[in-house]
């Protein structure tokens, strides 16, 4: 590993390590964003659409069953204990965050999933598993944090077993079709400042991901962006961040989760100007 790649990953597990307790406490164990429905309008309660989105996820990649599940990115355990229950699956989930690993395990033990569950402190791009060790990989929101994109699909194509399936949503910049395409100064500022604060090395398009599982040989490869279908997450994240009890939390945490609290209206800027989009791709190993 890099200077840099040491660097970045110091940076994500510190931030994560800082602000997972007070997401759980203000946002509840899924660490991703909610659905509202395909025009973004149908309105719900956060958590529930945070449910729906893993659910329509899985309806999308037309997932039906699973035995042996790997959660890159699993956070406090919120997607692998919700899968592991829905198909009475043994899950595994990987995070660079110590204190998230932890929050999972105990979270498992409260839900008595310990038997069927494991978190680990892992890297994604260098995974000590065995080829051919999972039928899903399900990548939510972590893709973003990945600072070889093509090494982080070839890692996930190794350990799933042939007809698996890859699962990714991740953030991504909006597409820059050839010839003459590319994202303006002003947009490679907003970027910049999100890598900052939220400590991402760089995000795609959509193109560009569907291209490397093209590359990879992946079958049966589908995108879809989902960014009008998200977009109100960050308006009732922003909204409940103001409660007395979340700045309370914020200013215990310490200043890179203050920052990335500060950052949120960023995101939905993003959202708004079509400069940020949230991105699916599905894939199968040959």
């Amino acid at each position: 590993m890099n200077e840099v790649q040491s660097n970045l990953y110091q940076q994500i597990q510190e931030f994560y390590d800082a602000s997972s307790s007070l997401w759980e406490e203000v946002w509840g164990e899924h660490m991703h964003h909610g659905y509202y429905g395909v025009d973004g309008k149908q309105p719900k309660e956060r958590r529930q659409a945070q449910i729906d989105l893993i659910e329509e996820l899985l309806h999308w990649a037309g997932i039906g069953a699973a035995e042996n599940i790997l959660d890159v990115g699993c956070g406090i355990g919120g997607s692998s204990l919700y899968l592991a229950e829905k198909f009475h699956a043994h899950t595994t989930g990987i995070t660079l965050s110590p204190v998230q690993a932890n929050r999972a395990k105990e979270r498992a033990q409260k839900v008595k999933l310990s038997d069927r569950t494991q978190f680990q402190v892992v890297d994604a791009l260098n995974m000590p598993f065995a080829d051919s060790s999972f039928d899903l990989v399900w990548s939510l929101e972590s893709g973003e944090h990945m600072p070889d994109k093509v090494k982080f699909l070839q890692e996930c194509q190794r350990v799933l077993k042939p007809g698996g399936t890859l699962i990714m949503a991740t953030w991504c910049h909006r597409p820059t079709p050839p010839p003459y395409g590319h994202l303006t100064p002003d947009e490679l500022k907003h970027l910049a400042e999100l890598y900052r604060v939220y400590c991402l090395p760089y995000v795609l398009s959509l193109p560009e991901y569907a291209q490397i599982a093209q590359n990879l040989a992946y079958q049966n490869i589908r995108t879809a962006d989902w960014s009008v279908a998200v977009a109100p997450f960050w308006d009732a994240v922003v909204d409940s961040a103001i409660a007395p009890t979340a700045i309370l939390g914020l200013l215990l945490s310490g200043w890179t989760t203050i920052q990335a609290a500060l950052s949120m209206g960023l995101m939905q800027q993003g959202f708004k100007s079509g400069l940020i989009q949230f991105g699916l791709l599905a894939g199968n190993k040959p």
